[in-house]
């Protein structure tokens, strides 16, 4: 049996808004820009996606799933995407860790990790 990974599914109110946030975030591309459904990826042909579908409701607890980026320059990408419309988030982390956790304009939360040692 072989898998192969489409994509993340992520819930959204607005998902063209949404999905054209992190395409700009990402610097990816959207494949599917309809009202109901917003697709990006790293390039046309490339996976994983991200798709981004309309729900009704708001997102009100936690993410059980988030995404972890891994940057060249962590304080320079933080500063970048909270220029973006990222906010700090705090999910209980405390203060004496190596990442830093952001939340998209709907309040899904990610984090941008420590820049990888060379």
């Amino acid at each position: 049996m072989t898998l192969e990974w489409e994509q993340t599914v992520v819930d959204a109110r607005d998902p063209a808004a949404l999905g054209r946030w992190w395409a700009e975030a990402l610097g990816w591309s959207a494949v599917d820009d309809s009202p109901e459904e917003y697709e990006i990826r790293p390039g046309p042909e490339r996976l994983p996606g991200l798709l981004f579908v309309r729900v009704p409701d708001p997102r009100t607890v936690k993410n059980r799933l988030h995404l972890d980026f891994r940057p060249d320059d962590q304080a320079a990408e933080v500063e970048r995407l909270l220029a973006l419309g990222a906010r700090r988030a705090d999910v209980g982390q405390g203060d004496e860790v190596t990442w830093v956790v952001l939340a998209d304009p709907e309040g899904n939360e990610f984090c941008v990790l420590s820049s990888r040692r060379h």
